[in-house]
């Protein structure tokens, strides 16, 4: 078990920075990442649209603490494996989205588009904006904008 491993399974704060473990993957940990967090979104739309909402700020703020714990810890500006970022994108990707087979995919998908090509606000905020916000508000508004997206479909083919 190598160093990072062994931090990230012993440390809690660690461990949810890495999306419960899902960032050890070896490959693509940020797709890991919204893969694990795809199953705790349709626990999370069972809860009432303002309980949605006040639970995804609350952890989207409490990712800026979280993600700049553990990069200051493992001493790695936006590791790779912190992936607690993709679970509040993904999440508010899915803000008031019905919940579908169909829907999820085209989520995960958007969301991941935006969040790799990384097109104008989101790159500037990646290369310009440090700490764990940093970490977090490229995929918040990575999120954003595949919300806006996933919305405009299901309007347009729905």
């Amino acid at each position: 078990m190598n160093v990072t491993t062994k931090r990230v399974l012993t440390q809690p704060v660690n461990f949810l920075a890495f999306g419960l473990g899902s960032g050890l993957a070896p490959k693509a940990p940020g797709t890991f990442g919204t893969l694990a967090a795809v199953p705790l979104f349709l626990l999370l739309s069972l809860l009432p649209f303002d309980l949605y909402i006040g639970f995804v700020i609350a952890v989207s703020v409490l990712g800026i603490a979280i993600c700049g714990y553990a990069a200051d810890d493992l001493k790695v500006h936006d590791h790779p494996g912190i992936v607690w970022d993709e679970f509040v994108g993904f999440w508010i990707t899915m803000i008031a989205v019905p919940v579908s087979f169909g829907t999820i995919c085209l989520g995960f998908l958007l969301f991941r588009l935006f969040d790799i090509l990384k097109p104008w606000p989101i790159k500037w905020a990646d290369q310009q904006v440090g700490g764990g916000l940093g970490i977090m508000l490229d995929d918040i508004l990575a999120g954003l904008m595949a919300l806006g997206s996933v919305h405009l479909l299901i309007a347009l083919f729905a």
